[in-house]
């Protein structure tokens, strides 16, 4: 079965879909993105998503092109589309075709386009064997909670950390803390037992899945605190791992070429990929998503 996209409007597909070479994406990123982990069928942290899209929109001031009700209706339809069960829906919405020229245009209809891929079920194991990140310098800007398609210096640090053999890279402010990957958030365990992961605010995205994972780890009694913390203390810490849609829970075990804890799955790590397992496919799950704060 051929792959099927939605673009403005259109069930078209996955082929021959096309955007206008105006598109305020493609000339200035001026857009935002949600990436919709789909688990047996269902949208994990399906109202997450939705409430972070509207955030990001707000602080762009970009116009929701249609109500959110129906935009939620399509990221599903497309999924249903496209018969995936395990896998990923990507949804772009930018500001739309106009004359290239930097201030907003006036009377211009927002872009929406949504697409949908397959992928493996969540392999557990597979999580629990760790991988390697890298760290390098923070160069975005400072609103990095804006889900904003503008993604070069993502980009490029992903590259880097391929390049040096690493699942990630953990980009580091002037300060010396760790933000977040390039793709996904970074948490510690320190020595004394303690669940680390940055505060939300305009430093990171609030990834949803991260949102998830406190939101399990607190049902599951484990305390956790969100704050910065310094490269030096991830290094020294006795257990490390990173959260996405895509990662969910994956394991660290080397950062910067320092083995972390034994070089295995931390004990803590493991219980957080099962607590959240457990919360995804029971009240957390795509049937009740949780709430984006």
């Amino acid at each position: 079965m051929s792959r099927v996209a939605y673009v403005n409007g259109r069930y078209v597909p996955h082929r021959a879909a096309q955007v206008h070479i105006e598109d305020r994406g493609y000339q200035f990123a001026d857009g935002v993105y949600e990436v919709f982990a789909v688990h047996r069928g269902g949208l994990i942290g399906e109202k997450g998503h939705m409430e972070r899209l509207a955030h990001s929109l707000g602080s762009l001031r970009i116009d929701w092109p249609m109500s959110r009700r129906a935009v939620a209706f399509i990221v599903r339809e497309v999924a249903r589309r496209n018969r995936v069960r395990n896998g990923i829906v990507y949804l772009q919405i930018t500001r739309g075709v106009a004359r290239r020229d930097h201030p907003f245009p006036k009377g211009v209809k927002s872009a929406l386009v949504v697409t949908a891929r397959a992928m493996p079920p969540i392999d557990k194991q597979a999580l629990r064997k760790g991988v390697a990140v890298i760290t390098i310098p923070d160069i975005r800007w400072k609103r990095r909670d804006i889900k904003s398609i503008s993604l070069l210096p993502n980009v490029l640090g992903k590259q880097q950390a391929r390049e040096a053999g690493a699942y990630e890279a953990w980009q580091v402010d002037d300060d010396g803390t760790v933000t977040e990957g390039t793709s996904s958030n970074a948490w510690i365990v320190t020595k004394k037992g303690e669940l680390v992961t940055r505060n939300p605010g305009h430093a990171i995205l609030n990834g949803i899945t991260r949102l998830t994972v406190l939101e399990a780890a607190a049902e599951a009694g484990i305390a956790f605190k969100q704050r910065p913390f310094t490269v030096a203390e991830a290094i020294e810490a006795k257990e490390a791992f990173v959260t996405s849609s895509s990662s969910h829970v994956k394991a660290v075990t080397s950062i910067d070429g320092h083995s972390i804890g034994n070089g295995h799955v931390g004990e803590l790590t493991g219980r957080l990929l099962d607590v959240y397992m457990d919360y995804i496919e029971g009240p957390g799950g795509p049937l009740n998503p949780g709430p984006w704060n």
